[in-house]
């Protein structure tokens, strides 16, 4: 899925399975245009029969203003009323600020890359295979 606002950036985003996990990654800007776009696209997520895990991999996204960070809130909510477990990956530069101010970083499960997520979401697999629960 590609969106292209208006003033000539570009917010993409993409998405991969791997088993009971899926990893969105986000390139961009995340703001008041494209935030609608990375709803639509989490949508089906928390739909999907099974899934365990999310992880939104954010090493691309090069802003975020407050509508964006609102949607990474909502996507938190509405993963955990799904039983899915969100974690974020690659959170860098005014983002990774960002969330330490406002304290969300303590609300969201953070790793330095998709891969990193995936690893702890396996090993915190109950040994029955059940999905993984929430940290």
């Amino acid at each position: 899925m590609l969106f292209e606002p208006d003033r000539g950036s570009a917010f993409t985003l993409s998405s991969e399975t791997y088993g009971d996990a899926i990893v969105v990654r986000a390139a961009g800007e995340l703001d008041y245009r494209s935030a609608p776009v990375l709803r639509e696209h989490l949508g089906p997520v928390w739909a999907t029969p099974g899934m365990a895990a999310l992880v939104v991999d954010l090493s691309e996204v090069a802003f975020c203003d407050s509508v964006g960070l609102s949607e990474l809130v909502d996507a938190l909510q509405r993963s955990e009323a799904a039983g899915v477990r969100l974690m974020l990956s690659g959170v860098h530069g005014v983002l990774s600020r960002v969330l330490s101010i406002t304290g969300l970083r303590k609300a969201f499960e953070i790793h330095d890359e998709p891969g990193a997520a995936l690893r702890r979401a396996d090993a915190d697999r109950p040994a029955d295979g059940d999905p993984c629960p929430a940290p």
